[in-house]
C-alpha cells in the first residue's frame, strides 16, 4: 500500500468531490427554480387569457354592438330626415311666401273700404235732410273700415316677423348642411365599418386568446420536459454522494475502522483499496461521462426553448392591436363612437332648432288665423251694412243714386275681402299643416331619443373601455409576465453554462484515484465479498448498479461462480 494513500487524502478526495457536487446542486437548483417560476407566470397568462374570449364574446359586447347598431342606424335616419326636412323647410318658406299675394290683396281692398267709407260720408252728408237717417253710410261702414284696417295692421305685423323666422330657418339650416355637407352620410358608413371592425376585434381577440393558451400551454410543456431532464443534476448528485460514501469508507478501512460491520485484517485493506479505487474511478467516469453528455443537451435545449418562448411570445402579441401588441384596437372603435355621438348630438341639436320653428310657425299661423277669423266677421258685418245701405238707397230714390253707388263698390270691395281672405287663410293652413309635420316628426325622433340613444351610445363606450381595459390588462401581462419568462429561460440556460467543465474536474479525481491502487483487485475474500455487496447496497439507481456488475458480476452470478483473479484486469481504468 502507497504510503500517500492516508485517510486524509481520501478524505480530501471526497471533500473535492462534494465540492463540484454542491456546485452542480446549486446550479441546478437555480435552473429549476427559473423553470418553476416561468411555468408559474405562463399558467397566470393561460388563466388570464382563457377568460377574455368569454368576456369578448358575453352580454357585455352583443350590449355595446346593440348600442353601436343603434347609433348607426339613427344617423342613417338622420341623413333621410334632414333631406326631407329641408325639401320641407323650403316648401313652408315658398308657402309662406305665398300667402304674401292675399295679404296684399286684403291691403287693398280694405284700404278702399276706407276711401269708400270717406265717399259714404261726404256724399250722405250732401243729401241728408233732418229726417233722413243715414248712420249706415256715416257711421256703420266708417266703423267696420277703421276696425278692419286695425285687424289687419296687426296682421301684416305678425306675418312680417313669420317671414323673418321661417327666411332664418332655412337660412340657418343651409349654413349648416354647408359646413356638414355629406356627414351624415359618411358617418353611417363609418360606423357600419366600425362594426365589421368591432366584430372583427373580437373574433381575432378571441382566436388570439385562445392561440395565446395554446402556445403557453406548449411552452409550460416544454417547460416540464426540460424540468425532466433536469433529473440529470439529481440523479448526478446521487451518483457523486455514493462515490463519496465509497471514500469514506475506504477512508475508514484504512484507519482500521470496521466497515458493513466487518473488521477487515491490515493484510486486507490493500485489496480493500484496490476494490473500492477501481470501483469508484469506474463509477465516476460513468457518472462523468453521463453527466457532461446530458448537461449538454439539456444546455442546448434550454437555449432552444428560450428562443422558441421569446418567438411564441412575439406571435401572441401579433393577435392584438397595434404598436407592437401594447395596445388594443377598442380603443379606436372608442374614439369613433364618440365622434358620432358628438357628430350626432350636433345635427339633433339643428332638429330641435327646426322644431323650435315649427313651434313659432304653429302658434304665429294660429295669431294670423285669429286675425282673418277678425276679418271675416268684419267682412260678414260690411255685407250686412252694404245690404242696409242698398235697402236705404230704394227708399230715397232719385236721391239716393249716388249712395247707391257707393253701396255697389262696397259689395265687390266686401267680395274681394272674402276671396282674399280665403286665398290667405288657405296658404295659411299650409303652413300649420307643414309645421304640424315638423312636430309629428321631431315628437316622434325625440320619444326615440327619449329611449336612450345617448344613454346607450354612452353605456356602449363604458362596455368598450371596461373590454379594453381587460384586454390592455391581458396584453401588459403578456409583455410583462412573457418577457419575464423568456428572460427566466435564458437564465436557465446560461445557468448550465459551464457545467460541463465540471465532468473534466471529476475525471481529474477519478485519474487520482487511479493513482491510489494500481494493483488489480485481488480475488474475492469473504471479507471483499461483503464489502463489495455492501457497497452495491448504497445504489438507487440503474446505472451504477450496472458498472458495480460489471466489475465484480452481479450477486446471483458471483453466488453462482466466484470470480478469479484475473477476471478485473480488463477493468482497471488508469
Amino acid at each position: 500500500m502507497s504510503m500517500s494513500v492516508t485517510p486524509a487524502a481520501i478524505n480530501q478526495l471526497a471533500t473535492d468531490l462534494a465540492g463540484h457536487r454542491e456546485k452542480i446542486e446549486a446550479a441546478f437548483v437555480s435552473v429549476g427554480g427559473c423553470l418553476t417560476e416561468g411555468a408559474s407566470l405562463l399558467n397566470k397568462l393561460i388563466k388570464l387569457f382563457d377568460a377574455l374570449p368569454d368576456a369578448l364574446r358575453g352580454a357585455e359586447v352583443e350590449e355595446a354592438t346593440g348600442h353601436l347598431e343603434a347609433v348607426a342606424s339613427r344617423a342613417a335616419t338622420l341623413s333621410g330626415a334632414f333631406a326631407q326636412e329641408r325639401a320641407d323647410l323650403e316648401r313652408l318658406f315658398e308657402v309662406v311666401r305665398a300667402a304674401n299675394l292675399p295679404i296684399a290683396d286684403l291691403h287693398r281692398t280694405i284700404k278702399m273700404m276706407g276711401i269708400v267709407s270717406i265717399n259714404a260720408r261726404v256724399t250722405a252728408a250732401s243729401i241728408a235732410e233732418d229726417t233722413d237717417d243715414f248712420d249706415v253710410f256715416t257711421t256703420d261702414i266708417a266703423t267696420l273700415s277703421e276696425s278692419a284696417t286695425q285687424t289687419l295692421k296687426e296682421f301684416s305685423q305678425v306675418y312680417r316677423q313669420l317671414v323673418v323666422e321661417v327666411d332664418a330657418a332655412v337660412s340657418q339650416r343651409n349654413r349648416f348642411e354647408g359646413a356638414h355637407a355629406h356627414t351624415l352620410s359618411d358617418l353611417a358608413g363609418r360606423l357600419t365599418s366600425t362594426l365589421r371592425a368591432l366584430e372583427n376585434q373580437r373574433a381575432s381577440a378571441v382566436d388570439g386568446s385562445a392561440e395565446t393558451s395554446r402556445l403557453s400551454r406548449q411552452v409550460v410543456g416544454q417547460i416540464g420536459s426540460a424540468v425532466m431532464a433536469l433529473q440529470v443534476g439529481d440523479a448526478t448528485r446521487q451518483r457523486l454522494e455514493h462515490i463519496e460514501a465509497g471514500f469514506e469508507y475506504l477512508a475508514n478501512v484504512l484507519s482500521g475502522e470496521p466497515v458493513f460491520d466487518i473488521d477487515l485484517k491490515p493484510e486486507d485493506r490493500t485489496g480493500a483499496l484496490a476494490v473500492i479505487a477501481t470501483l469508484e474511478q469506474a463509477q465516476l467516469a460513468e457518472t462523468a461521462r453521463d453527466f457532461g453528455v446530458e448537461v449538454n443537451d439539456a444546455e442546448r435545449s434550454l437555449a432552444a426553448l428560450a428562443t422558441d418562448a421569446e418567438t411564441i411570445m412575439t406571435r401572441s402579441r401579433g393577435q392584438y392591436g397595434s404598436d407592437a401588441g401594447k395596445s388594443s384596437s377598442i380603443a379606436s372603435l372608442s374614439d369613433q363612437l364618440r365622434a358620432a355621438v358628438s357628430l350626432l348630438g350636433n345635427f339633433e341639436a339643428e332638429r330641435a332648432k327646426l322644431e323650435a320653428v315649427g313651434a313659432v310657425v304653429r302658434r304665429t299661423v294660429g295669431i294670423l288665423l285669429g286675425h282673418v277669423e277678425a276679418v271675416q266677421d268684419i267682412e260678414a258685418n260690411m255685407r250686412l251694412v252694404s245690404l242696409n245701405a242698398a235697402v236705404r238707397c230704394a227708399q230715397l230714390g232719385p236721391r239716393g243714386a249716388s249712395l247707391t253707388v257707393i253701396a255697389t263698390q262696397l259689395r265687390e270691395l266686401t267680395s274681394e275681402t272674402v276671396a282674399a281672405a280665403e286665398s290667405a287663410v288657405d296658404w295659411l293652413s299650409q303652413s300649420a299643416a307643414l309645421a304640424d309635420a315638423f312636430g309629428a316628426t321631431t315628437a316622434a325622433d325625440g320619444a326615440a331619443r327619449g329611449g336612450g340613444l345617448e344613454q346607450g351610445a354612452t353605456l356602449a363606450l363604458e362596455l368598450l373601455s371596461g373590454l379594453d381595459q381587460k384586454l390592455a390588462g391581458a396584453l401588459a401581462s403578456l409583455d410583462t409576465d412573457g418577457t419575464r419568462v423568456i428572460a427566466l429561460l435564458q437564465m436557465a440556460a446560461n445557468g448550465l453554462d459551464g457545467l460541463g467543465a465540471l465532468s473534466e474536474a471529476m475525471d481529474d479525481i477519478r485519474m487520482q484515484i487511479a493513482g491510489l491502487a494500481p494493483e488489480a483487485p485481488p480475488a474475492h475474500a469473504d471479507e471483499l465479498a461483503e464489502l463489495i455487496a455492501g457497497l452495491r447496497r448504497l445504489y438507487t439507481m440503474e446505472a451504477e448498479r450496472t458498472v458495480h456488475d460489471a466489475l465484480f458480476g452481479s450477486p446471483e452470478m458471483s453466488a453462482a461462480a466466484p470470480a478469479a483473479d484475473d477476471a478485473f484486469d480488463d477493468f482497471m481504468i488508469l
